[in-house]
């Protein structure tokens, strides 16, 4: 073989691969393909190359086509667009796609709320069963009021955020149960703000008990709804695994579980700071339930927008990705 005639047709080939590799970090996607395929023929060339004598080639050679193959295979994504992909991919997606059991979940916990509300406050009776007048009066008059106050600010936030994240764990974990026990978790917080409400318009306070629920609460219970929904949508599973084997379809909604109980860490932190910091606030009811509002509408519109716009790109927010190339020579 003539050694300089194989170097001349084929130094642009490896002149371009080492680009390539130099420039590994920014690739597009049509240069990461000619990565690989520029890296498989430098492979192909170092075969040959080495049943010669030309061991200052082989060298450098072997050299380019180790990087290269280090670019190929053990190349990551940046965190910061990992990062980025998740928050507006990966959990907006599955958000998406939960939309009707998440809807469904809303819907019945308020329907339970409303129905146990409405039932406490008319019924006196059923109120002296649940405690006495006088500790009705110390809940309503001071009680529920002082709860968002008596703290400061900042460690109440933190405290707030801890138990909300207890709620939506307990909720997340209970998938691993197929979702089986989300309903009776569900059902108790459904009852507790349910009592509450009755007792609170017992005694004409649903002014107070809205105006100081409502501006963390939508938040803070959508976040609770959506762990609810996709922790019970795991169970459907087990019945509809849909065209998939059951345990892709498992695997796939299990990772799905876990992209939305990252996701919901910082919706609850947002939810904590609202209600540590505006709840209690000397703002007029209006402006802080329009607070409270806003931050809704701000995350329904951030699931739909980036949720739809990802489904219709064929995502399906598994945050198992296999690696992108593998190739061997």
């Amino acid at each position: 073989m003539d050694i300089d005639a194989f170097v001349t047709a084929h130094k642009p080939t490896w002149d371009r691969l080492d680009t390539l590799v130099r420039r590994r970090g920014s690739l597009s996607g049509p240069e990461v393909d000619e990565l690989v395929e520029l890296y498989q023929r430098t492979a192909t060339h170092l075969s040959i190359v080495r049943s010669g004598s030309d061991r200052l080639l082989v060298g450098r050679l072997s050299a380019l086509v180790a990087r290269a193959r280090s670019a190929v295979t053990g190349a990551h994504t940046p965190a910061w667009r990992e990062f980025a992909r998740f928050f507006m991919v990966s959990f907006p997606v599955v958000a998406y796609r939960a939309r009707w059991w998440w809807a469904g979940t809303a819907a019945a916990f308020v329907l339970v709320s409303v129905v146990l509300g409405a039932w406490v406050a008319r019924n006196p009776d059923v109120q002296a069963a649940m405690a006495s007048p006088a500790e009705i009066k110390q809940l309503v008059d001071h009680d529920f009021a002082d709860y968002y106050s008596e703290h400061p600010a900042a460690a109440f936030a933190g405290q707030v955020w801890i138990n909300n994240a207890w709620v939506s764990l307990q909720v997340i974990a209970m998938s691993v149960l197929l979702g089986i026990p989300i309903p009776w978790v569900l059902w108790q917080n459904a009852a507790n703000v349910g009592v509450t409400g009755g007792l609170m318009a017992s005694r004409d306070r649903l002014d107070i008990f809205f105006g100081l629920l409502t501006p963390h609460g939508l938040l803070e219970l959508t976040a609770v709804f959506l762990a609810a929904a996709v922790g019970m949508r795991l169970g459907w599973t087990v019945i509809d695994p849909g065209p998939r084997k059951r345990a892709e379809a498992l695997a796939e909604q299990g990772r799905a579980v876990v992209a939305v109980a990252l996701g919901l860490v910082v919706v609850l932190l947002v939810s904590g700071l609202i209600e540590a910091l505006v709840t209690p606030s000397p703002l007029p009811t209006w402006a802080r339930i329009a607070i409270g509002v806003a931050a809704e509408a701000a995350f329904l519109a951030y699931v739909v927008f980036f949720g739809r716009r990802a489904l219709r790109a064929g995502e399906s927010g598994d945050v198992e990705r296999p690696p992108d190339v593998a190739p061997s020579t």
